[in-house]
């Protein structure tokens, strides 16, 4: 059979009758309970009809847009004019003849990447009129004068998230590859998608909750989070696991790891191969790594003073108790990071030496320029916020994730919605996907915190925070700091994460990773994925340090080592878990990672 529509026409095979009952019936069933669950959970929900505060600022730029119709109109000239040129080459193209592309999407946009996308004249045209009228409505937004920076970048972010959704791609009739595969399967896979569909509404209780990943095919301790290690120490907060180590010496400061509590952190240790925790043990370090715990109700009063506290302080001792070791280095992750500098401005002013170094994985501290998550962050959305938590005592698991999955929605969303739905597969087992589905709470208390005093009102920077009695300056922090950050972060910017480089008071090193938040970080030597950037100069421009870096090949966990060693490369015989004052509590990687947020 010819594979690509609107050439010759696809041969269509019917439908199985038996399969269509089958389906709808279930479909009416499964439908009713889903309805009636979600209604019950609405009615519990705030009935505010704009919870994001989308509206208001549609309308200013509206507003902002009227007032030079002059622009608008010159826009629609150069968009009508491109359209024509598209018509043309179009109209060229089917009489035989050849024609360049007028559009093409950008490098790295894989909605389009079936070959009927540009071998058939149709949806060749469907995909290029998508790609001008995106840049149009793109271009228009962006030109709205005058509009407020705040209001400016949530209409900017809320018109991707439409022009995204508006995605040929992510429709049936206007989709080549789905439209081959219902021919092929006789609408098969229509209705297997709506199963999945169903099953997806019913995990997230009547909201659409899409299944990334086969997570049958993961668990936590068995074939994911398998470094040996045991937990030494625990608390309300967090267990503290101590890995075994591989080496006959092992450095003497032993390496604690401060992971963040909004994701788990197994990120570090998802397979023997891109497990940060293993390398670094086969480096020759002591590497403990906090595990939080995954907070309900109970957690609701914990407040960033408790996970000081409770976190790295109590981690400290745990560490001197278990190797006899007062001083140790420090990592800490996103928002692990940002305690971790909080915590040593606090120890500065307590004297308070243990840590001797600190390493800083995409870590903000000046939250000026948050990137896309300040679309979320303005009084309306925080009091909605503060709503939901006071009821529950804690930020649900999903919500946290849905506000990231939207910052790259065509690669965790709408990617998605085609695989499951439009195509009717089965999502692909991906450790990383299952690690980003398995989502954590947040303490009300503590997330109230760092949403108004770090993200609105960026106080930690500017020295405004009191934590445990002593007033929190970040320029106190005198130990070596090495920072990586990574060029494609949509969570922590790069260049808002450089701003630490000037504030700092002792020798830092900046490294900055090719990729992403996550996949730059986690990115081993043995894979040589992505590249990094070093200089030695740190310009108070983070575009001045850029242009004069050199770029390196391969992962930059080799040049952190290097640094570590140049630190303090004193080695003693290696520490065995329960061989010192701490008994052995259970079995690396500990229950607390293996709670749910939906148990």
């Amino acid at each position: 059979m010819n594979d690509k529509p609107g050439q010759d026409g696809p041969n269509f095979n019917l439908p199985d009758p038996a399969l269509v009952t089958r389906t709808m019936a279930e479909v009416a069933e499964r439908g009713q309970r889903i309805v009636g669950d979600f209604l019950r959970r609405q009615s519990e929900e705030s009935n505010s009809l704009d919870p994001l505060n989308i509206g208001q600022a549609f309308m200013e730029m509206t507003a902002k847009l009227m007032s030079n119709p002059a622009q608008l109109v010159q826009a629609q000239l150069g968009f009508w004019q491109d359209y024509l040129t598209l018509w043309s080459n179009t109209a060229r193209r089917m009489l035989g003849g050849e024609a360049p592309a007028v559009i093409d999407e950008a490098k790295g946009d894989r909605r389009f990447k079936d070959d009927a996308w540009r071998e058939n004249e149709v949806f060749d045209f469907i995909r290029q009129s998508y790609l001008l009228t995106s840049r149009y409505v793109t271009n228009v937004v962006h030109g709205a004068e005058g509009l407020d920076a705040k209001a400016a970048q949530k209409v900017d972010f809320y018109t991707r998230q439409f022009v995204d959704a508006m995605s040929p791609s992510n429709f049936v009739m206007t989709n080549p590859e789905v439209l081959r595969r219902t021919a092929e399967t006789g609408g098969a896979n229509l209705l297997k998608g709506l199963t999945n569909l169903l099953a997806d509404m019913e995990r997230g209780k009547g909201k659409l909750r899409i299944r990334m990943t086969d997570d049958s095919k993961f668990k936590v301790g068995e074939n994911i989070a398998v470094t040996p290690g045991k937990v030494v120490f625990q608390n309300d907060l967090m267990q503290l696991v101590q890995y075994s180590p591989t080496t006959e010496k092992v450095f003497k400061r032993p390496l604690v790891i401060f992971p963040p509590w909004i994701n788990k952190f197994y990120i570090l240790d998802l397979r023997p191969k891109n497990s940060f925790i293993r390398w670094a043990v086969e480096q020759g370090h002591t590497v403990f790594c906090a595990s939080w715990v995954n907070p309900d109700e109970r957690c609701a009063e914990k407040g960033f003073d408790d996970y000081m506290k409770e976190g790295v302080l109590a981690a400290l001792d745990a560490i001197e108790a278990a190797t006899g070791e007062r001083q140790v280095n420090a990592i800490g992750y996103c928002l692990g990071g940002t305690l971790l500098a909080t915590t040593l401005a606090y120890m500065a002013t307590k004297r308070d030496n243990r840590i001797k170094t600190a390493t800083y994985f995409v870590t903000l501290t000046d939250f000026e320029q948050p990137g896309e998550l300040g679309v979320f962050i303005d009084e309306e959305q925080l009091q909605g916020l503060e709503e939901k938590m006071s009821k529950r005592g804690y930020l649900e698991g999903r919500e946290m994730a849905t506000t990231f999955n939207m910052l790259r929605a065509n690669d965790l969303i709408w990617s998605f919605v085609v695989n499951n739905y439009l195509l009717g597969q089965d999502p692909f087992p991906f450790d990383l996907l299952y690690w980003n589905d398995d989502s954590t709470r947040m303490p009300a208390k503590m997330h109230s915190f760092y949403l108004r005093r770090m993200y609105q009102a960026n106080d930690l920077i500017n020295g405004r925070v009191e934590l445990l009695g002593a007033k929190i300056d970040l320029r106190k922090i005198k130990v070596p700091s090495y920072l990586i950050s990574t060029r494609e972060d949509h969570i922590a910017p790069w260049k808002s994460t450089y701003r630490a480089t000037q504030v700092y008071s002792g020798p830092v090193r900046f490294v900055l990773a090719a990729s992403g938040h996550i996949a730059g970080v986690v990115n081993p030597p043995e894979g040589g994925k992505y590249s990094h950037w070093i200089n030695e100069e740190l310009p108070e421009s983070p575009d001045d340090w850029f242009a004069g870096a050199t770029e390196l090949a391969g992962s930059w966990w080799p040049d952190w080592q290097r640094w570590m060693m140049a630190q303090d490369k004193t080695m003693v015989p290696a520490r065995i878990p329960g061989d010192g004052k701490l008994a052995v509590l259970e079995d690396a990687p500990g229950s607390y990672v293996k709670v749910m947020a939906t148990d």
